[in-house]
């Protein structure tokens, strides 16, 4: 497969119908077609429009493009210029969104003009019409002096896209006059200042949207300038960030600031980024920034995770849930996780076929993409009629690619800092939603996904290779109880739709959010918050090879109402009668069928899977036909009812529970046999579950899992601090993964009592003190960590352990200093928060660094590592983060009581760095070395006299850095030593 079909083709289509639309577009044009620059680039945008290398009378174009012309006609036949809009149910004036739906119509009836097989390919009517709608809009509503009202999305995004795609496929239609008259509206609303900041609304998915606004009009208007500062403004887009919206480090995507946003915000950023990179491509104002290659790298980090046959889930799309059929979808196609997930793979393949990154890259995308596609037996890629032609065309010529081998399922697990989960095995899938202070209970606005309230209070999402696609797909959204989400606890209160506030305003205080892996297991978990509810709980899932142990504690409430945990509620379809199967016993298939079970041991829906309850348990269960509409729940879509079927199971806590649990094991894909097996001959136990700390072991595996909410032993574990703790026993070697889901410890002591194991290997960010008398003792650095793993690794093979001694030291004196005329002699020594700031100037009186000293003078033997932990923010309207460092100074003379600017000790050597954002965190700066010359100086008291600032030469950001009189996360110097 080639890396680009045809990059300089202005149109493709076909043998038969290449001279009418060749006629009709370029013959009479009042604009020769030069072949400059811009032409090339324009003609490049016309061929992601219209698509190329397909056969108009084959399947699936042929009824595509007939789609279109239809589609066209209809609006054709039904648009007026002698009244105050273009179309009657369109009125302008109030309802933004009526101008952006104005120009998408127009856009369809250009497309029917210049592509093949729509049946009025080339139509000189149609192309009249076409150009007296855009001269009308411009005329009358997206004029180049009119106030805007209503939502800005439609002024600077909706409406502009659609107008500068109509003009690229009408560019032949055109007066220079038209074209300038558009462009000028298009400046008017969105002006370069619209990218000046990177901050607002001018982030993440939305900041490229806008690029691509004023990319285009470059090209329409032959503007070197607006395409030189598209290029330029996407630059902010590529860095990772810390906090906030954008692409992290570790995959996460968030918008909106608390929203994980991957599959729809995400989806809009790379598709942006796709098109806008294959665009500019070789040309003058081509993306050069090296930070591209963190989008490319962010396919495999970010998108794929969330990827599975051709969906992707809903956990990560926000109120996206909530669109189904939308009022204004002339074809009336329900929107679900397939179709979502069929646009993501588009954007993956056109990113693929643009040949902007290097051929492995690439490579590896198009084996994935084609592995999503032909596993998507539930809603195949090409049978989905909401992509366009050009997306089609890439996915048929990929599919018949036989030089492209699809990869296949892989297996693995991914925990993400936006408090996020995926469980991956070759036969199915599995994926948390949880929240914290960091995010969001659920997102709702303009009308959208009003019900979903506890979509994030630990809803379990799972697939099978070939079966339960349809669970969250087929109408799953607009029928089921939204007070009984598979895998969530939740009080039943009734709450307001909207409950909460709009765009994630309602996030938990809890900060327990996350969880260990090594990458194969994993242990999850979430202290539970209720919205708008008293609700309190624990909650953890532990992932292993073919099933997920599930477990609650502490659940408490007070709302005067029921609480339930629910175990699974499945979407049977409209007509579906899969037999429940209880304790060995089938169980009715009717309708309005319940029962409460008081000694469930195995429970296991045909054609879906299993759950195991370790002792017996009370089970509730339920089927019944459920009906809503998809206006229920978005107010911009179809009040036509449906009605689905459920099979709905739960634990019932009671009314104002004080201490609820609850405990089950998940077996995706089990029949009954297997889960009564299972429940006959357990491997998993459950060591511990309470409001404190929840863990198992499973003998299957090697895994013995542990969350802990507080310093506690559970099983063979101990920790000092609240932690996730992960151990995998196989054929002598013991991995140990740590994690700190709550982000509030700068480091974890963990200690596993184990024996025999001789030798370690230290991941990044742990160390391994000891193996003897029976225990292991690790020292996990998880502060800044943003609850990502650390693993350590122990064999009973190999060089015995050398054992080594940790120190933790307070600061006997810290400060900070301040340069500039009226501060230089200034002492700070009693703050409680240090300020540092490097203007690269000289007395600006804005520069400042801290000071800290540590006696080390106890401190005996070699020190291997040495980590200053301090814990802050930025605080500067400059930006949201910067780069701290850690330097040795020339002295350490100075007191904390005296020390100004003036008489500070010279920085020495630079030391260790990183990176701090806006969001109060913790930060470790190595310091080993000095500290280590400290210990051992000849001569010297044992004081470590240590300066942090921002790196020499660099202009920073204000940060603000608890000071050791500081009652709250004071400085902390670690120690390790042999």
């Amino acid at each position: 497969m080639s890396t680009h079909f045809t990059r300089r083709r202005i149109l493709q289509l076909g043998a038969a119908t290449t001279a009418l639309a060749s006629t009709a577009q370029w013959a009479s044009a009042p604009h020769a077609w030069a072949d400059d620059a811009y032409d090339t680039l324009r003609g490049r945008w016309l061929e992601l429009l219209t698509g190329t290398g397909f056969d108009a009378t084959a399947a699936p174009f042929a009824s595509a493009l007939s789609t279109i012309g239809t589609q066209a006609s209809t609006y054709q036949g039904a648009m007026t210029t002698s009244g105050s809009s273009l179309w009657s149910d369109l009125p302008l004036g109030s309802v933004s969104a009526n101008i952006t739906s104005s120009y998408n119509r127009l856009k369809t009836m250009a497309l029917a003009y210049v592509q093949p097989g729509t049946g009025l390919t080339g139509d000189a009517t149609l192309a009249a019409a076409v150009t007296s709608g855009l001269d009308f809009l411009c005329a009358n509503a997206y004029t180049a002096s009119a106030t805007t009202y209503n939502n800005w999305w439609d002024w600077q995004i909706g409406s502009p896209e659609a107008l500068l795609d109509t003009c690229v496929l009408m560019y032949s239609q055109l007066s220079s006059t038209e074209i300038a008259n558009y462009c000028a509206a298009v400046d008017h609303y969105v002006p370069d200042s619209a990218v000046s900041s990177y901050s607002g609304t001018s982030t993440g998915a939305n900041r490229v949207d806008l690029c691509r606004v004023i990319a285009l009009r470059g090209v329409l208007g032959k503007s070197s300038a607006k395409l030189a500062t598209a290029t330029a403004a996407l630059s902010p887009v590529f860095p990772y960030v810390l906090t906030g919206d954008g692409l992290y480090a570790d995959g996460s995507f968030v918008q909106h600031t608390y929203v994980p946003y991957t599959g729809s915000y995400g989806e809009v950023m790379l598709g942006g980024l796709s098109r806008m990179l294959w665009l500019l491509s070789g040309s003058t104002w081509a993306v050069t920034d090296t930070g591209q290659q963190n989008v490319f790298d962010s396919v495999a980090n970010a998108y794929a995770p969330f990827l599975f046959n051709g969906l992707v889930m809903d956990g990560v799309v926000g109120r996206a849930i909530s669109r189904g059929l939308a009022v204004t979808d002339p074809l009336q196609i329900q929107q679900d996780d397939h179709r979502r997930g069929h646009t993501l793979i588009a954007d993956i393949l056109r990113l693929a076929d643009s040949g902007v990154a290097s051929s492995t890259q690439s490579a590896q995308w198009l084996a994935t993409v084609k592995g999503w596609m032909q596993r998507d037996y539930y809603s195949p890629y090409l049978s989905d009629a909401t992509q366009g032609v050009p997306e089609l065309a890439r996915a048929q010529t990929l599919l018949n690619d036989s030089t492209v081998t699809a990869s296949a399922e892989p297996s693995g697990h991914r925990v993400f800092a936006m408090d996020r989960a995926v469980h991956r095995r070759s036969g199915w899938a599995a994926a948390v939603s949880m929240c914290s202070a960091r995010t969001t209970f659920y997102e709702n606005g303009n009308g959208e996904n009003v019900r979903g309230w506890h979509t994030n209070n630990g809803m379990l999402y799972w697939w099978g290779a070939g079966y339960g696609n349809g669970q969250y797909s087929d109408a799953f959204w607009p029928t089921v109880n939204p007070y009984r989400l598979p895998g969530t606890t939740v009080s039943t209160l009734a709450l307001a739709d909207g409950a909460g506030g709009v765009w994630g305003a309602a996030h938990p205080a809890a900060v327990w959010a996350g969880g260990a892996t090594d990458g194969s297991y994993a242990a999850i978990g979430q202290d539970v918050r209720g919205l708008s509810s008293t609700l309190t709980g624990k909650k953890s899932w532990f992932f292993l090879d073919d099933s997920v142990m599930c477990l609650g504690a502490g659940i408490s409430c007070t709302d005067g109402v029921a609480v339930e945990t629910v175990i699974d509620n499945r979407n049977l379809g409209a007509t579906g009668t899969h037999a429940l199967t209880v304790n060995g016993t089938s169980q009715s298939t009717t309708l309005g069928w319940s029962s409460q079970f008081t000694a469930a041991s195995s429970i296991a829906i045909a054609g879906f899977g299993g759950y195991v309850f370790p002792g017996g348990a009370t089970v509730n269960a339920l089927r019944e036909a459920r009906t809503g509409a998809w206006s229920d729940i978005n107010s911009n879509d179809m009040t036509t009812e449906v009605t689905r079927r459920y099979l709905t199971l739960w634990f019932d806590h009671g009314t104002d529970p004080t201490a609820g649990s609850y405990s089950y094991l998940l077996m995706p894909g089990a029949t009954a046999a297997a889960t009564a097996a299972r429940a006959a001959a357990p491997t998993v136990s459950v060591l511990v579950n309470s409001a404190t700390a929840q863990a198992v072991t499973d003998t299957a595996s090697g895994v013995t899992a542990a969350n802990f909410f507080a310093a506690g032993t559970a099983g063979p574990i101990t920790v000092n601090a609240p932690c996730s703790v992960l151990m995998v026993e196989q054929s002598g070697t013991l991995t140990v993964t740590v994690a700190d889901p709550s982000r509030l410890a700068s480091t974890v002591q963990v200690t596993v009592a184990r024996s025999g194991y001789t030798s370690a290997t230290a991941g990044t960010g742990i160390s391994v003190l000891s193996s003897s008398g029976g225990a292991i003792t690790l020292l996990a650095e998880v502060g800044g960590s943003h609850g990502a793993s650390r693993t350590a690794t122990l064999s009973t093979s190999g060089t015995a352990l050398t054992a080594s001694a940790l120190t933790l030291l307070a600061p006997t004196a810290d400060s900070y200093v301040r340069d500039g005329s009226a501060y230089n002699t200034v002492n700070y020594g009693t703050a409680t928060t240090l300020t540092v700031k490097n203007t690269n100037s000289t007395a600006s009186g804005y520069s400042r660094r801290a000071l800290f000293a540590f006696d080390a003078s106890a401190v005996t033997g070699t020190v291997s590592r040495a980590v200053l932990w301090t814990h802050g923010n930025v605080a500067d309207s400059g930006g949201t983060q910067t780069t701290l460092q850690a330097f040795a100074t020339a002295s350490d003379t100075w007191t904390e009581s005296a020390v100004t600017w003036n008489t500070a000790p010279a920085l020495g050597t630079a030391l260790g760095t990183g990176q701090i954002s806006t969001a109060a965190d913790w930060i470790g700066l190595d310091v080993t070395t000095a500290v280590a010359a400290a210990v051992t100086a000849a001569g010297g008291d044992g004081t470590a006299s240590l300066a942090v600032w921002e790196p020499l030469g660099a202009v920073g950001l204000a940060v603000l850095l608890n000071s050791r009189e500081n009652a709250a996360y004071p400085p902390v110097l670690q120690i390790i030593s042999s």
